[in-house]
């Protein structure tokens, strides 16, 4: 039994550039081709599908999950288990971590003190709590998570004005970059890489390079934040990925 690409983004939820991204780098190589020359997944296929959306959904980077599926002295029995063990901890400090901060998610999400027209005076028609929920599940029993609300917490109206004044100056720089054909290998993508980089360590939470890194894999695979950046210029969010890749090799070599 063998399944096309539309059948199994059907079953999984995932998309038709994710699947072809996952078979380009290797995580995923369907085992069959049509006559056609398209892709075909068989049912083993499936089952590694479904064991790289639990560790990508645990947070492991694309190349940690790689390592994993492939270490031969796993066997799936041993993968269930780990990603039972990992995510019954999940589970057990997102508990800890909602009973202490209940109450001060009821007064300020997202830690921003702000009424709902001095919110939308700030951002414009970017709503600041829209992807707050699905920050707390994937993220919110981490120490950059927790950090992030620290900070935020003890921001003003004037604050969050410069963040987003820092976010807009770099947008208007960094599609500029692009439309005038600047690679993203070179020295002036990189320079506005570090810099998107430092924005976060400084506003929200410390960004290692390899945190970074992860970042600019989320930008592409994730529909949502490729729209968002892929909205300032068509491409933006591949050229952004690899400008932040390239950012990175250049500090960490």
């Amino acid at each position: 039994m063998s399944y096309s690409v539309g059948q199994v983004t059907g079953f999984a939820g995932v998309t038709v550039r994710t699947l072809h991204h996952y078979d380009d780098i290797g995580l995923l190589v369907p085992s069959g081709r049509s006559h056609a020359g398209h892709r075909r997944y068989s049912d083993a296929d499936l089952d590694r599908l479904q064991q790289i959306l639990f560790y990508r959904e645990l947070g492991f980077p694309l190349d940690e999950v790689a390592a994993l599926l492939d270490d031969p002295d796993a066997d799936p029995r041993a993968h269930l288990r780990r990603q039972h063990e990992l995510l019954t901890a999940r589970i057990e400090k997102l508990k800890q971590m909602a009973a202490a901060v209940e109450h001060a998610m009821e007064a300020r999400k997202m830690g921003i003190n702000l009424t709902p027209e001095e919110r939308f005076e700030v951002f414009g028609d970017k709503d600041p709590e829209q992807y707050a929920a699905e920050a707390e599940e994937r993220w919110g029993g981490t120490e950059a998570y927790a950090e992030s609300q620290r900070r935020a917490a003890s921001y003003t109206k004037e604050d969050w004005k410069r963040v987003q004044a820092e976010v807009d100056d770099w947008q208007e720089r960094y599609t500029a970059l692009v439309a005038a054909g600047g690679q993203p290998s070179g020295e002036a993508a990189m320079d506005l890489a570090e810099e998107h980089r430092r924005h976060v360590s400084k506003w929200y939470f410390e960004v290692p390079y390899e945190m970074h890194k992860c970042f600019a894999e989320m930008y592409v695979s994730d529909e949502r934040f490729k729209a968002y950046y892929d909205s300032m210029r068509p491409g933006l969010a591949e050229h952004l990925r690899e400008a932040i890749l390239a950012n990175a090799a250049r500090h960490t070599a």
